[in-house]
């Protein structure tokens, strides 16, 4: 179906715009031919199960696997369990059981397989609620761009030039770099609908890694091959007709009325980049189903409708600083009784870590709030455990996952970290918190564990192929980057100060 364009407030323009030009012609590719080209990625792949017409049953095809009992012990690590209820510890266990976490506390007895976690701190996985998947093959290529830079480059030729082979891999490799920096869920803002294979090859990427994610569907180059809105309900009935599973439905649009309702048609949750303007037409339509991601803009009255309507917020703190959206609203949502999530936004310029993120939330508040230390209502200081619930728990919420992620708790599913207090950028610890914010980084990560199945051990991923995943990411960026008429150079300068 074709869709007219619509037009999105200023800021929408990097979200959903319909408007955009569709590029060069892009080369005609089959399904098979490039799923059969992408196959054994990831240990345990079955090539006609992670492709893009592929059934979710339950169980996502294409993880990576590692074989372990059914009780696995981390044994001894200093153990942030970020529940209140269960508490944090210098030493402690938490017991493993199959997908779920059985018990955390002190000398436990069990019958298990035993990691040794000493000197290791254990906690929650780190949750992203807003990165644009797709681009992971440009990563790091407009590294001095500005927002109206990445709309008209990355948004313009490159989104017109992808097929769905490159949204494939572009999904995959930024998903397994996520998990290598420790981050186990992942929400993918896919504002590369092109066309019913695009949305299907963001699926089959997301789902290959073996990542806890949430696909929001969004709109992509315009062109009759664009079905958003409408195939969302497609996507529900053939890939998310359980949402107990990994990879998770939700919708990526704008403030507009008519997709929220279809998004709320099949249940799926609502992620919009905001910027100030356009709420009030949607006062009565706003929920506690919705994220508002950037929020540099908002007046206090559009906070204030957020917080009236539990909605959630996405900040993307370096991004925001760097490309000239506004100053990240840190403390404006902490005004309003909103405590934000983190996101990366996009890797065309910006790391894939959430140390990043959680030093940069950091920084930022604690600048304002001293600035403004001698006023009578001057905000509190933020601390480094306050960040780490930014990093964890809060992105469990935003992504409507709290029941399962985002901390240590007996009976959620066993989405954790293991971080290395041995290494020199840290040692000795002296504040397990304070290390994680201020002093660590990807090199840290020893272990990740997804729904209690090993992503990364040893600092290593588990079960994946780097070579070939390198070498398809690499072609798939040699194709982007010769459609979009960019020059080929690692040295940039393919527009001026770029």
């Amino acid at each position: 179906m074709s869709k007219k364009s619509r037009t999105e407030p200023e800021m929408e323009s990097e979200v959903d715009d319909h408007s955009v030009s569709q590029g060069s012609p892009r080369e005609k590719i089959s399904r098979r031919k490039w799923i059969a080209a992408a196959s054994g990625l990831v240990a345990g792949t079955v090539a006609s199960g992670c492709g893009p017409g592929s059934d979710q049953a339950g169980d996502d095809v294409g993880a990576s696997v590692v074989t372990l009992g059914d009780r696995v012990l981390l044994r001894g690590g200093c153990v942030l369990s970020m529940d209140p209820d269960v508490g944090d510890f210098d030493s402690a266990d938490v017991l493993i059981n199959g997908s779920t976490i059985e018990a955390v506390g002190p000398n436990l007895d069990a019958s298990a397989e035993v990691i040794d976690a000493s000197n290791m701190i254990v906690m929650p996985g780190f949750i992203d609620t807003h990165r644009h998947s797709w681009q992971g093959a440009l990563r790091n290529i407009l590294p001095n761009g500005l927002l109206t830079d990445y709309v008209r480059d990355i948004l313009g030729p490159a989104r017109g030039a992808f097929r769905p082979e490159d949204v494939y891999i572009g999904d995959l490799v930024t998903a397994l770099g996520a998990l290598n920096a420790g981050v186990t869920t992942l929400l993918d803002w896919s504002h590369i609908g092109n066309s019913p294979e695009h949305s299907d090859a963001a699926i089959a990427g997301l789902r290959e890694s073996g990542i806890r994610g949430v696909y929001a569907f969004g709109a992509g180059s315009a062109g009759p091959a664009n079905q958003f809105p409408n195939d969302i309900r497609r996507l529900r009935a053939e890939h998310f007709s359980s949402d107990d599973q990994l990879l998770t439905l939700a919708m990526a649009t704008g403030l507009n009325a008519d997709d929220w309702a279809i998004a709320r048609e099949v249940g799926a949750p609502i992620t919009i980049h905001a910027n100030g303007g356009g709420y009030a037409a949607l006062a009565e339509a706003m929920g506690p189903d919705v994220t508002y991601i950037h929020c540099t803009g908002n007046s206090d009255d559009e906070w204030q409708m957020i917080a009236d309507t539990g909605g959630h917020v996405s900040i993307a703190c370096p991004i925001e600083m760097e490309m000239g959206h506004g100053i990240p609203p840190i403390q404006q949502a902490l005004d309003h009784g909103i405590r934000p999530s983190l996101s990366v936004d996009v890797e065309t310029e910006m790391p894939s870590d959430f140390f990043t993120q959680m030093r940069a939330v950091f920084t930022l508040q604690r600048m304002q709030a001293n600035a403004r230390a001698a006023e009578p209502d001057a905000p509190a200081l933020i601390s480094v455990r306050d960040v780490i619930e930014f990093a964890t728990i809060e992105g469990a919420r935003t992504n409507g996952h709290e029941d399962r992620t985002g901390t240590l708790t007996p009976g959620k599913d066993a989405d954790l970290i293991m971080l290395r207090m041995d290494m020199i950028n840290v040692m000795p610890v002296n504040n397990a918190y304070g290390a994680i914010v201020l002093g660590m980084d990807t090199s840290n990560v020893d272990t990740v564990f997804v729904q209690g199945q090993l992503k990364k051990r040893g600092g290593e991923l588990v079960g994946v192929d780097l070579d070939r995943v390198s070498q398809l990411v690499t072609e798939s960026r040699d194709y982007i980057v010769e459609n979009a008429g960019w020059p080929a150079t690692l040295l940039g300068g393919y527009l001026p100060g770029h």
